[in-house]
């Protein structure tokens, strides 16, 4: 009768193949039974202490391309450790570190005095152990060498019974390394998809700002409601010109939300043809349609979790106009040539520059859509409606351009270009002036930049300027009103500049135009 863990074995007289055959199912059973290398070999060395000497076990491999011994996994009698330990070896332990079989074409080798082999010495040395005694089981395959087993005992001899029973082992111990060194290259590159998912939510928030340029100026009241809305899970429709910034704006939302640590996916509707736009968002089976190969999930299913950003949502075709209602009112889509029904966790948000009531009204975009949609919009001002945010979004672009195009230094503007560009109509928004900023650079990475010359393909703009009578009025603002006019009228409607109505005013450009603002002087230039 042979006593293993917790069970009894049974053998029939000189039948020792008999109890190994019990070994070997526990064994096996202990070493695949778990995925943490560590526990398995934890649970591993308590059955190997019932019948050998095994203090301590380290799982290793040598590392061909560095030349060091890596030991990934440790028991003892206090448990089981995951580790990363290198373990630099000299020339002549590096020779037999890497060998497929030992001395004897043996795959398990006992070292009667391991301080007398120098690679023993080393490793016994770097984890600085007391060791009577190694047994070492390589787990190679053929030419492979995939690692090796080290028993360490501390005042015993092993015998070479014992190194029976653990030769039973390498096939066990070769599929459990390789299956937790598998693990480990799969946990390192999801830590490593992780790091790259945060830098780019890092490089969103950056372009986006942690801080809205013309958040307490122009865009105050879109920020006002944004807060009203960010927290909730309702869909949010933004409205504006093309290159307003409702993409920051759409980024905004995401990020000052609950699902600031989910994925963030924006899909421009107008820029994917239109035989793949249901491909794209929903996606598709293996074998759905010619060239697909293997299955793909689609741009919703990438946002679960997170908030997807439909852009140019004017542009989504019909048919999937109504795939895109059963997504806003079921959470929920079927992959092309799938059956499958998927559950999903989003937020949308739409955007369009387009006048979709119209498009409603013609036939163009769904009614019911447009209800679900039109939940929370939000009317985004064009540039020329907020032109006080003109010198900090000036000065913005001006930082974020200079370190795209790898300046040494960012440059300074000419005096009186700022006033230049607020004085402009900008029909192309916001992206019309980080585009007239990113060229000013090219042309003149040194600066400082001037804005002129690049504006000149647009023409002049005259403010128009009514013929005014003597006061016939004792009020102060419209004494001041018939004034101001006659000014402009003199200069041609011209505001800044030599010869403009700020100089022969005497006052600052902003002044002369805020003071028109007030009373109700017309001083936007007519192409």
């Amino acid at each position: 009768m042979v006593k293993i863990c917790r069970f009894t074995i049974y053998s029939k007289p000189g039948n020792k193949q008999w109890t190994k055959i019990f070994f070997f199912r526990e064994a096996t059973l202990r070493i695949c039974g778990n995925l943490e290398i560590e526990q398995a070999l934890y649970s591993t060395a308590e059955l190997l202490r019932e019948i050998m000497p095994a203090d301590i076990i380290f799982l290793e491999y040598y590392d061909f391309d560095y030349g060091v011994m890596r030991t990934i996994a440790k028991a003892d009698e206090t448990g089981g450790y995951k580790l990363e330990l290198i373990t630099p070896l000299k020339e002549e332990s590096r020779k037999t570190a890497g060998i497929t079989n030992m001395p004897g074409n043996k795959d398990v080798y006992i070292f009667g005095d391991p301080l007398n082999n120098s690679l023993s010495r080393e490793m016994i040395n770097f984890h600085n152990i007391e060791c009577d005694d190694i047994m070492i089981l390589l787990l190679n395959t053929g030419e492979d060498v995939l690692g090796a087993a080290a028993i360490i005992s501390r005042h015993e001899k092993f015998t070479e019974e014992q190194s029976d029973y653990v030769l039973l082992l390498k096939e066990p111990f070769i599929i459990a390394m390789s299956n937790a060194l598998k693990h480990r290259e799969l946990t390192k590159l999801k830590e490593l998809l992780d790091d790259d998912n945060r830098f780019l939510h890092g490089e969103l928030r950056r372009k986006s700002g942690d801080e809205i340029i013309g958040a307490n100026y122009g865009l105050k009241e879109v920020m006002y409601q944004i807060e009203k809305v960010a927290s909730l899970q309702s869909p949010v429709l933004l409205l504006g010109e093309t290159g307003v910034g409702k993409d920051v704006i759409a980024n905004a939302i995401h990020y000052y939300s609950s699902r600031s640590e989910g994925p963030f996916v924006s899909v421009n509707c107008g820029a994917i043809p239109e035989t793949l736009i249901d491909s794209e968002l929903f996606g598709y089976e293996k074998g759905a349609f010619t060239g697909a190969v293997s299955s793909k999930r689609g741009r919703f299913e990438r946002a679960d979790k997170g908030t997807i950003f439909l852009d140019e949502i004017g542009e989504l075709p019909l048919q999937s106009q109504v795939k895109l209602l059963r997504v806003i009112q079921e959470k929920e889509i079927e992959r092309i040539g799938g059956t499958k029904t998927i559950s999903l966790d989003i937020r949308i948000i739409a955007a369009t520059n387009r006048n979709l009531e119209k498009m409603v009204e013609k036939g163009e975009f769904r009614q019911d859509l447009w209800f679900r949609l039109n939940v929370f919009p939000i009317t985004i001002p064009p540039l020329r409606k907020r032109k006080e945010d003109i010198p900090a979004l000036l000065q913005h672009f001006i930082t974020l351009k200079s370190k795209e195009l790898k300046l040494p230094h960012i440059p300074g503007i000419t005096p009186g270009a700022a006033d230049f560009l607020t004085e402009y109509n900008w029909p192309g928004n916001v992206r019309e002036l980080q585009n007239i900023v990113e060229r000013a650079l090219i042309l003149n990475p040194a600066g400082p930049l001037t804005f002129e010359k690049l504006l000149t393909n647009f023409p002049e703009e005259k403010i128009p300027v009514k013929e005014s009578r003597p006061a016939q009025s004792d009020n102060l603002d419209d004494i001041i009103t018939i004034h101001i006019r006659n000014i402009l009228n003199k200069c041609g409607g011209k505001i800044h500049g030599a010869g403009g109505a700020a100089e022969l005013l005497g006052v600052n450009p902003n002044t002369l135009r805020n003071r028109m603002d007030k009373l109700g002087i017309d001083y936007k230039r007519n192409k």
